[in-house]
This record gives structure tokens, sequence and C-alpha cells, in this order.
């Protein structure tokens, strides 16, 4: 679904990504993982295009992303930032439609398709009313997340969308967003710092130190066969057990 080859991006003499080349798997849940600064958040905003590399390229299905096309390659693509990324002056679910409504999609199906958003992601009407700034962190979070999927996009991007709240909400939405994964088969980029929630939700793990790939593959791949030992430092240095599969990790 999405593939990233000899992608790299330097500031200056920074080198905020190295050349890197991966394929994410279509329906599945890959996870982007390492310290600030290792280029997971650089990775994610190039296949999003909001980043031009320096060099290579990213197709989207069998199509590039380039610079000419980038704008309506993006209405393939659902994005969620921390916090929602909300627009302060709309209400929620003004932020909800306002990309269909540009493109002057009928008030009937937008209307539809909030209906059932809100049903999937569990916010209520009344509080798409509201504006982002009389909404909690979590509902914030849930209209981010319905924007995403207003248009019903074949790939889903996220970077660090639970990294703000609080932990009973955290669990919350990690389990809801889990069961959205699982259900609507979307291709996800998850970008987090925290290896717990790497091994919650993903089915492969990549994981960078200062804009490389040390290392992808499952959680087992990981735990059992580093290729080096900032591997097994990375994961034990995480201040939360690894979850039973079961349980999101708080």
């Amino acid at each position: 679904m999405i593939c990233v080859e000899n992608v790299s991006k330097t500031y200056g003499k920074q080198t905020a990504l190295a050349s890197t080349t991966l394929v994410f798997q279509a329906g599945a849940t890959t996870v982007l993982i390492g310290p600030s600064g290792c280029g997971k958040s650089t990775l994610l905003r190039i296949i999003v295009g909001l980043i031009r590399p320096d060099r290579g390229r990213v197709l989207l299905g069998a199509q590039a992303l380039t610079a000419d096309n980038a704008e309506v390659m993006r209405h393939g693509l659902g994005y969620v930032i921390q916090d929602g990324g909300l627009f302060p002056h709309l209400t929620a679910e003004e932020n909800v439609t306002l990309l269909a409504r540009f493109l002057k999609r009928s008030s009937e199906a937008i209307n539809q398709r909030v209906t059932a958003l809100s049903d999937l992601v569990q916010l209520s009407r009344t509080a798409l009313s509201r504006y982002p700034k009389d909404l909690s962190g979590g509902q914030r979070q849930r209209v981010g997340l319905m924007r995403a999927l207003m248009l019903d996009p074949a790939i889903l991007l996220f970077d660090e969308p639970l990294g703000a709240l609080d932990p009973i909400t955290r669990s919350e939405l990690q389990t809801q967003l889990k069961n959205i994964f699982t259900d609507l088969k979307k291709t996800v980029v998850l970008v987090t710092h925290d290896m717990g929630e790497a091994a919650y939700f993903g089915d492969e793990i990549v994981l960078l130190r200062e804009g490389r790939i040390v290392q992808q593959g499952s959680l087992a791949d990981l735990l059992e066969r580093p290729v080096e030992p900032y591997v097994t430092d990375f994961i034990r240095a995480q201040r939360s057990p690894l979850p039973s599969f079961e349980e999101p990790v708080l």
C-alpha cells in the first residue's frame, strides 16, 4: 500500500532521515518507534506529503507522490496528530466536515457520514456542536479521528495521537483504536515513543535511531532476536511493562 524508496532528508548538516526504504503492507498496522529526533515523525510527514524528501520517492498504491499531485493524493490519507490538531474557530462538526464541504459533497452524504463516524468513535452529536476549547482531550482526539476518516481513506497516519492524554483516557482510546483498526482493515502507520503502545498496536514494528532503521519486525523479533544491543536497551528503558496482548498498556 505504501512504498518508501531510498528517501532521505537533511536540514543543513543535520540528518533528519538517512536513506530509507520501507514497504507498508495493506491492511496492516506498522508502528514507527524511537526516541525524540530519531526521524519517525519526519518519515510520517514525508509520506503525508507535508515534507519533500531530498532524495527518493514515496508511492501510494502504484502512484508516486509528487509536488504536483500531493494535494489530491492526500484525499486518500487520514492524518491524525496529537490533541486532534483542530481549528479553534470551527465547531467539532465543522472540523470533521471541512474537506468534504470544500469538495462539495452533498449535505445528505456528509450528514450520514458524520452520524456513522460519531457512532464509530462513540462521540455524541451534542459534543460535535461544541468548539475544541470546550472538549476534553479525549473528545478532541476522537474528533481528529473522525476528520481523518471522513473521506473513507485507505490509509491512516497517526503522529503520537495519545501522548498528551491522561492514563485512563489513553487506555480507553487505545482499546477503541485497536477495535477500529481491526474492523475497518485500513493500512495504518502509527508513530509513538512508547514500546508498550507499539507492541499493542503493531503488526510490524520499525525501531529508528538517529534517522536510521535499527531493526524492523514483530515484537518477538525485537525481543528474541535483537540485531544490536541498542534494541534491548531501548526496550528495557521503557517504564511500562509490555502488554499481555489482551489489555492496552497505560
